[in-house]
């Protein structure tokens, strides 16, 4: 098993058994409901934005491993970013569990990076990428999010 590998599973399992930023931010200004049809995942992402920073950020829900690892770390890495930036490193998240960006090129994705190899997974693609449709939806104060058709809010990067 190659190294990236290791660190994918044992992030994975870490972020699952304790997940970062689980709850709810009380009095939180934007908010949205993300679900997978597909495979039944699904959360609930509050955020509190003053501007265009978003301030705080926390998640709940029900998913698979991948979906709860990837909310997790994604309101570890958003949170104190500016919209514009949020939005660049969600096309960029996306591109990457697609196989769509180069990975050689400059992908400033940090320890995000562990999520590389879900490209080839098909069937988990969509499970990492909820909690980053969520946030879209959140930011953009649309109420609900999913992971299929039409309804997908991220632009290949």
């Amino acid at each position: 098993m190659s190294d990236m590998r290791m660190m994918y599973q044992e992030v994975i399992l870490d972020h699952n058994r304790k997940p970062r930023n689980y709850g709810r931010i009380e009095g939180a200004n934007h908010h949205a409901d993300g679900h997978n049809p597909l495979c039944g995942d699904s959360i609930h992402l509050t955020m509190d934005m003053e501007d265009d920073l978003i301030r705080a950020v926390a998640f709940e829900g029900e998913g698979c491993a991948i979906c709860k690892a990837s909310a997790s770390m994604m309101t570890g890495v958003v949170k104190g970013l500016k919209v514009r930036e949020a939005e660049d490193l969600a096309s960029r998240f996306r591109g990457m569990t697609t196989g769509t960006l180069d990975m050689k090129d400059e992908h400033r994705l940090g320890r995000l990076r562990v999520f590389e190899g879900v490209k080839d997974l098909p069937s988990r693609v969509k499970c990492a990428i909820l909690p980053w449709h969520t946030l879209l939806a959140a930011i953009h104060s649309v109420q609900a999010a999913s992971s299929e058709g039409k309804d997908d809010p991220i632009q290949e990067a």
